[in-house]
């Protein structure tokens, strides 16, 4: 590029600035008329081994060192100008150019973007040497950490943790049918040793309780006992009379001879033990409870069966039930809590009148437009409908699962389940039962403003299995806003109890 004629005593004011003699200057603009080519600095070394500055003749020493950085980036605006006056001056004028003026503003804003962008990567790669420092003198740190021994988990247990030094802390647990003595937790200390002493796992003793009865003996084992019954007694706890035992027995064991004594006039008495009556023959006879009261509902004495025992009788209980202190009613096992269910994996045990069920909640397929999400173990709630979808918006809200137990022939009308919502945004709410099997047995009834109820009419002999679903919808001025689903399973047991 060809440089045009200057103004009178401009290139010797910007050479000033630069710290550079007019003579000098006059020197090296001779040379670029010579050959017409911009001076270039030669080549040195690096700035961090001390390099220096290609000066031009006659500039004075103090301009020719090599400056920090940021006292270069101070003079950046200077070389600019110096760069913005060597521009050829447009044609018949000594003044540039929008044209030159612009391009001369972009090559100032490219070298502004490149010295910006070179600071920030010093300043990246600053902070990553940082980084690898402290990184490495944290393992230096960590390795000189004092380490303990190795802890070997207990017998019928396990350890949780696997670092062994200062600061860190492992953990004991003992399998099922074992409870851990001793500490729980243990920490490896600055002096290379553990806190706490070393657990172990013991054997829970089953029989602690004395389960037996009867006369029963217990015998312990892992997670379980078993007992031994005595004659004539049998099932888990040896509280079941064995009715083979006892019908199979002589009518002696039902009779025995009666306690006699004299009186001081010298007669002589007789009686029988409880439960014996006298009898022709002057023996003692077994009264039969179970014969006399067990076949009148209204003076049973055994809400279940009845086993005739010598002087005596004993109630029992169906599976799923056991007999309670009174020795004469019969309660639930509930089987889901004490995990004697087999219901398997992604079922619900749903406990109900002796025994339980395995059920499977599942929100409805996905249908047109219509589909549900899972957002507990018995409740769907319905994602959002696509615009202008009236199927969708028609569809319900929600669908829950609600799974009740009933005792066979209970007395109606009965209440079995209510519904409502928290949150009402419209004027009304409508009830209704929208289908299901066995509902001949059901209606449902309005009890206030907000809440519907379903009502069992006439009793249900198990056992059964009734399902019946319910509707309710949200209204305002007759416009469905919502609707919500009851889905409701009534599980019937066989028993009355």
């Amino acid at each position: 590029m060809e440089i045009g004629p200057k103004l009178p005593g401009q290139r010797e004011t910007v050479l000033c600035k630069l710290g550079r003699t007019p003579e000098a200057a006059l020197t090296e603009e001779s040379r670029a008329g010579k050959d017409r080519q911009p001076l270039r600095p030669r080549a040195g070394r690096s700035a961090g081994q001390g390099s220096r500055v290609a000066r031009s003749p006659g500039a004075s020493p103090s301009s020719c060192v090599a400056r920090p950085l940021g006292t270069m980036l101070l003079e950046l605006p200077i070389l600019v100008a110096l760069g913005l006056l060597q521009l050829p001056p447009s044609h018949g004028q000594g003044c540039l150019s929008k044209r030159q003026l612009l391009t001369a503003i972009r090559q100032m804003q490219k070298l502004l973007s490149t010295q910006e962008a070179a600071q920030l990567q010093a300043v990246r790669n600053l902070k990553k040497q940082l980084t690898a420092l402290q990184s490495s003198v944290h393992k230096q740190a960590t390795h000189s950490n004092e380490s303990c021994p190795h802890l070997a988990g207990p017998a019928n247990g396990r350890r949780l943790g696997k670092k062994m030094t200062a600061g860190h802390e492992v953990h004991f647990l003992c399998d099922a049918g074992f409870r851990l003595v001793g500490s729980e937790s243990r920490q490896c200390q600055d002096n290379g040793s553990w806190s706490g002493h070393q657990p172990f796992c013991k054997s829970i003793d089953d029989c602690a309780s004395q389960p037996c009865a009867n006369g029963g003996t217990c015998v312990d084992h892992v997670q379980r006992y078993t007992c031994l019954c005595l004659r004539g007694w049998t099932g888990g706890d040896c509280r079941s009379p064995d009715p083979s035992y006892w019908v199979s027995l002589n009518n002696s064991s039902f009779s025995r001879q009666p306690r006699c004594a004299e009186n001081g006039q010298g007669a002589r008495q007789c009686s029988c033990d409880a439960g014996f009556q006298m009898r022709p023959g002057g023996l003692c006879q077994d009264v039969d409870e179970c014969q006399l009261f067990q076949l009148n509902h209204q003076t049973r004495i055994c809400v279940h069966s009845c086993i005739n025992l010598p002087g005596s009788y004993r109630c029992t209980c169906p599976p799923g039930y056991l007999l309670n202190p009174d020795q004469n009613t019969c309660e639930d096992v509930d089987e889901c809590s004490d995990h004697q269910h087999n219901c398997s994996r992604g079922e619900l045990c749903v406990n109900v009148f002796g025994g339980f069920q395995c059920v499977r909640p599942e929100c409805p397929r996905p249908r047109h437009d219509t589909s549900y999400m899972k957002t507990s173990a018995f409740q769907c709630e319905r994602n959002p409908c696509p615009v202008g979808s009236r199927s969708c918006r028609q569809s319900a809200n929600s669908i829950s699962f609600h799974y009740l137990p009933l005792q066979s022939n209970r007395t109606v009308p009965r209440v079995l389940f209510k519904m409502s919502t928290t949150r009402f945004l419209g004027d009304s709410l409508r009830f209704a039962i929208a289908g299901g099997r066995g509902l001949a047995a059901f209606t449902v009834q309005r009890s206030d403003r907000h809440t519907g109820e379903l009502v069992m009419t006439s009793p249900v002999p198990g056992p059964a299995t009734l399902e019946v679903e319910l509707e309710m919808s949200e209204l305002s001025r007759k416009v469905l806003l919502g609707k919500h689903i009851f889905r409701i399973t009534v599980f019937v047991s066989p028993y009355e109890f």
